[in-house]
C-alpha cells in the first residue's frame, strides 16, 4: 500500500532516539541519516537507476566500505523509505478513525490525499516501485508494517459495516485486501507508465469510486 512519505525533515525523527546515546553512537546515527537523505536527493534528481553508490559516497565524502556498513545496497536504502511510508499510512488511517465522517468520505479523503502527495514526488516513487521497496513479498521485514496498515483499514471498514454504510455480504478482511490491492496497482501502474496520463489523483478517485459502488449495502 504505497502512500505518503514524511521526508520534509527526516532527521527530526532521530533526535529523540539519539538523545541518550554516547558520542560514537550519535555519530553513527547521524551518518546513517545522511546516507538516507543524500540517496533520496540523488534518486529524485538523477533517477534511481542512474544513481550509483559511487555517486552517493562521493557526495558524502565517505568510502564504499563505510556505506556498506550501514546499507548492503541501494535497495536497502529505499526499504528505509518504505518503512517511513507505512508509518505515514498508519498515521493517516488513525486520523480517519478518529473522525466521525462517513466511510465513503473517509476513504475518498484518505486515498486522494495520499495520491496527491505521491504525485508530487514521482521520481522517488518510481524508485520505490521499481525496487519493490514497499513490497512485503520481496521485503519480508515490511510485512509487519503492511499488516499494521491493513489492520487499521479493516477497522475503518468494520465501523462502516456497523453503521450500515457497507455491505455485510463480504468479510471485512476481503474488502480491505481488495482496496489495498486496487490502490497499490494504480500507483504502481502510474509510476512506470511514462507515456500515459500522469494524473494519479484522477486515477485514484476513479478506483475509490469503483470500490465504493461495489461495497454499497
Amino acid at each position: 500500500m504505497p502512500a505518503v512519505l514524511a521526508l520534509q525533515n527526516p532527521a527530526a525523527e532521530t533526535i529523540g532516539a539519539t538523545a541518550d546515546l554516547g558520542l560514537r553512537e550519535r555519530k553513527k546515527v547521524r551518518l546513517r541519516q545522511q546516507i538516507i537523505d543524500t540517496s533520496i536527493r540523488l534518486f529524485r534528481k538523477r533517477g534511481y537507476e542512474s544513481t550509483r553508490i559511487d555517486d552517493i559516497v562521493q557526495v558524502l565524502e565517505i568510502s564504499q566500505p563505510t556505506f556498506f556498513r550501514y546499507f548492503p545496497s541501494k535497495d536497502a536504502v529505499l526499504r528505509e523509505v518504505g518503512e517511513r511510508g507505512y508509518a505515514c499510512i498508519c498515521e493517516r488511517l488513525r486520523s480517519e478513525l478518529s473522525s466521525k465522517a462517513q466511510t465513503s468520505e473517509r476513504l475518498r479523503r484518505l486515498y486522494t490525499t495520499m495520491a496527491r502527495e505521491v504525485e508530487a514526488d514521482r521520481q522517488l516513487w518510481q524508485a520505490v516501485v521499481l525496487s519493490g521497496a514497499m513490497d512485503p513479498v520481496r521485503s519480508a521485514e515490511l510485512r509487519g508494517h503492511e499488516e499494521a496498515a491493513v489492520s487499521l483499514l479493516r477497522e475503518i471498514l468494520t465501523q462502516g459495516q456497523k453503521r450500515g454504510e457497507i455491505t455485510r455480504a463480504f468479510p471485512v478482511v476481503h474488502l480491505a485486501e481488495f482496496m489495498e490491492g486496487l490502490y497499490s496497482t494504480v500507483v504502481r501502474q502510474w509510476a512506470v507508465d511514462l507515456t500515459g496520463p500522469h494524473k494519479l489523483t484522477d486515477r485514484v478517485r476513479s478506483a475509490v469510486d469503483f470500490f465504493l459502488r461495489g461495497i454499497r449495502p
